[in-house]
């Protein structure tokens, strides 16, 4: 076999074997074929798409590229759950408690943020001593005697993915369906998922800008689940505005621990519950999502989740006593409260907007490596749908600089849109 073939066939619209995807990921991760040849071959793929099967092939391939974890002496059923990304979505720190709590253990390799979207490894640093390094030995140990855990991709898991990816960063080759969904599929096949819950985001915030485009990649994932032997079901989330109430590090991981004490963002909470509900069920621990979300309920109601989620931060390192006393949180140094000019309803929340001005206050990263200011985001206090007086509150920056600050601002302001008229709420999930 030669990897000029495999590409030409690729260019010409043919569909690749099993084999010929092996041979030419096992030759890339080895060095045997050179990134040139691979990037060939990732514009073909985008260019000429693949079936259902190829894609699976693919992600298969790229699993296999490294160790891949079997931890079915450990767990009866290994759970996993993924978000595509979004503006404040903190949502594992409070969803994989409940479900823990629930006596389905759930062990989660999660990433950093790059771009306007938040990621979760960064959020959990702001708790002092997290650490999200654990080897694969570590991960297994916790995973069975504490039930979860929340840390970091160990580098033997895919590393044709993180070859591959870095190449398509930079050959324009990002926005291919098949290889946005081997990557995320590869990841979790090789974490040891035999279950699989996808939280699919779709909007302004969202790398699937269309509820079409979110479909396609959907629909390809659980193709992928079900041709490698996994149980999978995909989420279709709103994502046209950030979720809940906050965006920024340290102010996340308050609002998901708030979530698991009974507050939090009404629509943060209902997402929580709809998706711990889905975990249940493909779990095995509940029959249906009725019976699943009363059992993530109940998780909140009788502290078990918040119980959970101090054995995980104690667990890794964490000092667990900032779960108690929300007020250890690192704090920004300048907070202001910006008004409405006018009043009315509001029609837009821009989520990517207010994820962009995150950033550039410092709660994310423009540029691998860069540091992140934990304390510093945003506390939204309306949202799609809501009525607003003149002069009423719309939004907090907390900052850390005050030339920040009145960038933010602005920024953060013109995410937001009026209508005389009123507006509905955003849905939560599409399907």
């Amino acid at each position: 076999m030669r990897a000029v073939d495999i590409i030409i066939k690729k260019r010409d619209k043919q569909e690749l074997t099993a084999a010929e995807i092996e041979f030419f990921i096992r030759g890339f991760t080895n060095g045997d074929i050179p990134d040139y040849q691979a990037s060939a071959f990732a514009m073909a793929i985008l260019l000429n798409r693949m079936t259902a099967q190829e894609t699976t092939d693919l992600t298969l391939a790229m699993a296999r590229s490294g160790q891949v974890l079997d931890l079915s002496k450990i767990v009866d059923i290994a759970v996993d759950k993924h978000s595509s990304g979004g503006v404040g979505d903190k949502t594992s720190i409070s969803v994989m408690p409940m479900v823990a709590a629930c006596g389905l253990p759930v062990g989660k390799m999660s990433g950093r943020g790059l771009g306007f979207s938040g990621g979760t490894l960064d959020k959990l640093e702001s708790i002092p001593g997290y650490r999200v390094d654990l080897s694969t030995e570590e991960f297994k140990k916790q995973l069975k005697g504490k039930g979860i855990v929340l840390t970091g991709q160990s580098l033997d898991l895919a590393p044709a993915d993180g070859k591959l990816y870095a190449l398509r960063d930079v050959t324009g080759t990002v926005p291919s369906m098949p290889l946005i969904a081997s990557s995320i599929m590869s990841k979790k096949i090789a974490a040891g998922a035999q279950a699989i819950v996808l939280d699919v985001k779709t909007g302004l915030g969202a790398f699937m800008q269309t509820l079409d485009e979110a479909r396609e990649l959907a629909s390809l994932m659980v193709d992928i689940g079900r041709l490698a032997g996994r149980k999978t079901v995909a989420l279709l989330s709103d994502m046209n505005q950030p979720l809940g109430a906050t965006v920024g590090n340290a102010l996340e991981v308050i609002e998901a621990i708030e979530t698991l004490k009974g507050g939090g963002a009404p629509d943060y909470v209902e997402h929580c519950l709809h998706v711990a509900a889905h975990v249940l069920v493909i779990g095995q621990r509940a029959k249906d999502l009725a019976e699943g979300r009363a059992m993530a309920e109940k998780s909140i109601a009788d502290g078990g989740a918040l119980e959970k989620l101090r054995v995980l931060v104690a667990a890794q390192g964490g000092d667990a006593s900032y779960v108690d006393d929300l007020s250890k949180f690192e704090r920004a140094k300048f907070i202001e409260a910006v008004k409405a000019s006018r009043g009315g309803f509001i029609s837009e929340v821009h989520a990517r907007r207010v994820g962009e001005a995150a950033v550039a206050l410092g709660a994310g990263r423009a540029q691998k490596g860069d540091p992140i200011d934990h304390a510093v985001g945003f506390v939204l206090r309306k949202k799609v749908g809501d009525r607003v007086e003149a002069g009423e509150p719309l939004f907090e920056v907390h900052a850390n600089d005050d030339a920040k600050l009145a960038e933010a601002r602005e920024a953060a302001l013109s995410a937001f849109q009026f209508s005389d008229e009123s507006v509905p709420p955003l849905p939560l999930f599409y399907e």
